[in-house]
């Protein structure tokens, strides 16, 4: 809302706000050494590969509406797979700095970190660098200018990275044993713990709570821990990367939890930004803009938006490149585009109907319009309804979350209970509906099927962010978020159409000719009873 009256709403307002979709959680965290721990003998696990198929085949969905097929490609050149420089006379020194690790460095003259390693006789999986040692670097190029140019030819800004479907929680994402292959690669995740809000979780228990809260796909999650740090396949990464293992710095994202969330955050911000027209250019980090080129895909935009956090021109050209993250995911899981669904969202697709989220009778209050899924990046996909009665912040209520449409219950845990309606027990294929901050007194367990109109739970805070008492609901398409306001396929319930406006939290709910507006607290402009 772009105008605000009434004085007494402002206190009113502080009470009865949104949520905040970040999930607070202890910044402390227990990273266990490898020499105190041993990992049990496991069986053999499967090579972690895209499903075998000839160019154009079909292969058995998932979702009966989707057809996967492998799309038509030519292979890299050597070319462009080789953007490194040309050796020089002698040999060129670098002495390491705070922060620093083999990749990083390696990257910066163009090189491999195995070559960078070989040079130095060091073990790329153990050995550990300080700020003060001093490297041999084996090729390096002249100049910055070098760097810049060599970066230039491996084409990034055209480059494709990623297709859609990896970057979201999509339904070949499932394929994926993440604690196997954790396992499997015996590196400092496996091996690594931390406190989540009040609960201990495994390296690879935190890199599948954040993919499915964000629906943002494990394997691209895991390339750019491995890519960033190492933490994947090396048990000894350097120092510098334990606390930053992403390599952002900033005192309230310290710990795998809080740097994976922020890296899917900005991984989100990208892919649906640039799905909805609203990128011009990614700021890097020493304040050079860089337009993205129209013929990249959204996957592509969202690791571009990634590393223009994270990274200067040179960098940013490196990492975005085809010697950069693309290298490393390819190393991993394949080729990445062998995991292509296309199209993730069918053309004809239409929503099911829903109905509202509470019970017959009741007067709620619409008090959030379209606002982010998971965190602000992912989609203006949810909206907010406060129960019956004045706002009296974080007071659990009496009052019951409905279900909107029929399907299975496929989690409910730490406020969030996940429906998925087509009933196959996935929420990355299908519709899938969110419904956050629900009370664990009275939640609806796992595996069971609920009817609309059947009750889910108690609205509350628990889960994510919030001051006050509500409910945050949001729908997916194939593990895609999908905006309240969207185009073609607006969240619709008891035949109220969601409106936005462009500014996040502002909206309305329209039906009949009757518009009621999103607003923190009680009033006329805003509450709306289920039939």
């Amino acid at each position: 809302m772009n105008v605000r009256i009434l004085t007494l709403t402002l206190f009113l307002g502080l009470l009865f706000s949104g949520c905040t979709r970040s999930a607070p959680v202890d910044t402390s965290f227990t990273p266990m050494a490898p020499a105190n721990v041993s990992l049990p003998t496991l069986a053999p696990v499967q090579t972690y590969l895209p499903p075998t198929r000839a160019a154009g085949e079909a292969i058995a969905s998932p979702t009966p509406d989707v057809k996967l097929v492998l799309p038509t490609f030519t292979p890299l050149s050597p070319e462009i797979l080789s953007i490194g420089g040309t050796p020089t006379p002698g040999p060129v020194t670098y002495t390491v700095q705070p922060g620093d690790f083999l990749g990083k460095i390696a990257q910066s003259y163009g090189i491999t970190a195995e070559e960078l390693a070989e040079a130095n006789n060091l073990n790329i999986y153990t050995s550990i660098i300080y700020p003060g040692d001093i490297l041999v670097i084996p090729v390096a190029p002249e100049s910055v200018a070098d760097t810049l140019a060599a970066a230039q030819a491996a084409s990034s800004d055209y480059f494709k990275i990623i297709p859609d479907s990896e970057l979201v929680y999509s339904p070949l994402g499932t394929l994926l044993n993440i604690e196997a292959y954790v396992r499997q690669q015996g590196g400092y995740l496996a091996y690594y713990n931390q406190e989540v809000e009040g609960e201990y979780l495994s390296g690879a228990q935190v890199v599948r709570r954040i993919a499915q809260n964000y629906s943002v796909n494990p394997r691209l999650l895991l390339a750019v821990l491995e890519y960033r740090s190492q933490w994947v396949t090396n048990p000894n990464p350097a120092a510098s990367t334990l606390d930053n293992p992403i390599g952002y710095i900033d005192d309230t994202r310290i710990g795998l939890y809080r740097q994976l969330a922020w890296t899917a955050d900005k991984l989100n911000e990208g892919f649906y930004r640039w799905r909805d027209g609203r990128v011009s250019n990614w700021r890097l980090t020493d304040g050079a803009l860089i337009t993205p080129q129209p013929g990249i895909n959204a996957g592509t935009a969202g690791v571009q938006n990634l590393f223009a956090k994270l990274d200067d021109q040179a960098s940013w050209r490196i990492d975005t490149g085809a010697n950069g993250l693309y290298a490393t995911y390819s190393k991993m899981f394949g080729y990445p585009f062998d995991w292509a669904i296309e199209p993730l969202i069918p053309e004809n697709l239409k929503q099911p109907t829903f109905i509202l989220p509470f019970e017959p009778g009741q007067v709620w209050t619409y008090t959030g319009g379209p606002h982010g899924g998971w965190d602000s990046g992912s989609a203006w996909a949810a909206i907010d309804f406060a129960p019956p009665g004045e706002p009296q912040g974080c007071i659990l209520s009496q009052a019951w979350v409905t279900a909107i449409a029929d399907g299975l219950i496929v989690r409910s845990e730490n406020g969030v209970v996940v429906q998925d309606l087509d009933g196959d027990g996935l929420e990355q294929t299908g519709w899938t509906i969110l419904y956050m901050h629900v009370d664990r007194s009275e939640r609806v367990p796992v595996g069971k099927f609920v009817r609309a109109g059947e009750r889910i739970g108690h609205p509350s805070c628990e889960g994510g962010f919030s001051n006050a008492t509500h409910l945050h609901i949001a729908r997916r398409y194939n593990g895609m978020w999908i905006a309240a306001d969207h185009a073609s396929l607006n969240f619709i319930m008891d035949g109220w159409v969601v409106r936005g406006d462009g500014i996040e939290y502002d909206g309305w709910l329209d039906k009949d000719g009757i518009s009621l507006q999103a607003w923190e607290t009680v009033g006329p402009i805003n509450q709306i009873q289920r039939p």
